[in-house]
């Protein structure tokens, strides 16, 4: 321990046993509690923030390891541990005996000296050897040969702390790397303060040296797995940004009805909208089109392209824009998603799709439709609803050279068709959400127009549950 005269104030008298062991007590319950988390905690090393939590599991037990130590100390006495300088006027004897301290513990960690001023005489505790890789047998370092032993750069460092605190009477209280003799470089923190004689001047300038190299490691890891995260967080958040944006630009604006540039009359009311899923982070490639052909024939599908991010909804995009040019171009549904089939078994990334294409042919009433893995569309009418019967079709991407069905399904008037990806109904098997849809037939059936339709599903189904984003598109016939 220090002089009981330390520059201008008294030494703080000890807290009793006690209360230590009550500290103590504490300190080991918590340190089992963060390291039964840190237990918990399974990390593979690839996600970025289960790194920076595991690190801080590590820092915070490190240091709890050492907040133990330093209270048995304070518990035990100075008599116990060689930590200061004015008892180590009897070193040798508060030197370890080979092999007492294991090399790792918190007792090799911690070392004290004090330089004696006016004999020039330096006196270390044993655990400072052990610190600095010093034989136990060499001398101590006078303060002008411990420089010696400190990095260049952090030598003007150590020299402005003891000038300060032999000179002014500042506490020491700073940090600077040694290189051992095998050539390592430790981390040290130091402590201490100058010691008055009899006469006010400065006699001696005790210290408490401590290696904090591994507490330093710990927290470099803390921060560099930090900064990984944050980095990909702003990865994530570009790329959602990217996402959102060209899902944006290519599906149909959904507020209101969909207007389409109609050449003679209006034979479908159209209408459609995306929920989104609870986590906005999760874009998908769900689509809904409508698009109005050059035989005046009308183009209606969706469809949903597994995954999630950038690649997922760009790949959408490409689906989206071969849809529309196979059907302006004539293909027939059933012909269409054999060509996207192929679209997608070509493409460099493996993917798969689902989707319904349908054309509407006004002047029969006849929907013509194909369908691919896909939930097929479903037919409200009179109050009552009923699924479509689908046609033979595979998942896109599936397999190569799939062939797909194609069905024929007559409307009248009045009719409602409700197109829709997988998901629209969170926290339902595929036959009770069909249940929960086709129990909505009697309000569909009073419903003004298909935007009304649309309304009625995000109310039902557009709630902060969802897992997964969805698309539903509503046609109406009119005429």
């Amino acid at each position: 321990m220090p002089s009981p005269v330390s520059a201008d104030r008294s030494a703080a008298q000890p807290p009793g046993r006690g209360s230590v062991e009550a500290l103590i007590s504490q300190a080991r319950r918590l340190k089992g509690d963060v390291d039964a988390v840190r237990r918990d905690t399974r990390s593979d090393g690839s996600d970025p923030e289960e790194r920076w939590q595991r690190a801080l599991y590590d820092l915070a037990l490190h240091q709890l390891d050492d907040l133990d130590a330093h209270l048995a100390q304070l518990r035990d006495g100075p008599d116990s541990v060689a930590a200061a300088p004015a008892a180590a006027t009897r070193a040798p004897a508060l030197r370890p005996a080979p092999g007492a301290v294991r090399h790792d513990s918190l007792l090799s960690r911690v070392g004290s000296a004090e330089w004696n001023l006016l004999t020039d005489e330096a006196t270390w505790s044993g655990e400072l050897y052990q610190i600095l890789g010093l034989a136990p047998d060499a001398p101590a370092l006078t303060l002008d040969e411990l420089p010696a032993l400190v990095l260049d750069e952090d030598r003007p460092k150590l020299t402005a702390m003891v000038t300060d605190c032999l000179v002014d009477g500042k506490p020491i209280d700073g940090e600077f790397r040694v290189v051992r003799p095998e050539g390592s470089v430790r981390a040290v923190h130091m402590m201490g303060e100058p010691v008055l004689g009899a006469d006010g001047g400065t006699a001696s300038m005790w210290a408490v040296l401590r290696d904090v190299s591994e507490l330093r490691r710990n927290q470099r890891t803390v921060h560099e797995t930090r900064d990984s995260l944050q980095r990909q967080r702003r990865q994530e958040q570009t790329e959602h940004r990217i996402a959102a944006e060209l899902q944006e630009a290519v599906l149909p604006p959904w507020r209101g009805s969909l207007r389409l540039p109609h050449r003679g009359p209006r034979t479908l009311d159209l209408a459609a909208h995306r929920l989104p899923a609870a986590t906005q982070s999760l874009i998908g490639g769900d689509w809904y089109d409508a698009l109005e052909l050059s035989d005046g024939e009308t183009l209606l599908s969706v469809g949903d392209l597994t995954g999630h991010g950038v690649a997922v909804a760009s790949g959408m995009a490409m689906l989206l824009g071969a849809v529309r040019g196979m059907a302006l171009a004539g293909s027939r549904p059933a012909e269409l998603l054999g060509r996207l089939n192929q679209l997608l078994d070509a493409t460099v990334q493996p993917a798969l799709g689902s989707a319904v294409c349908c054309r509407y042919r006004p002047e029969t009433h006849t929907l013509v439709w194909a369908q691919a893995g896909h939930p097929a569309p479903l037919l409200y009418r009179d109050g009552t609803g009923r699924l479509l019967n689908a046609p033979d079709g595979v998942l896109l991407g599936a397999t190569s050279g799939a062939v797909y069905g194609q069905a024929e399904e007559a409307l009248r008037p009045g009719d409602l068709l409700l197109l829709h990806t997988d998901g629209l109904v969170p926290g339902h098997g595929p036959a009770a959400a069909m249940d929960r849809l086709l129990d909505l037939a009697p309000r569909f059936g009073t419903a003004r127009t298909a935007q009304d339709c649309v309304r009625t599903l995000v109310e039902e189904f557009g709630g902060a549950g969802r897992e997964d984003d969805a698309c539903v598109l509503v046609a109406k016939v009119t005429a």
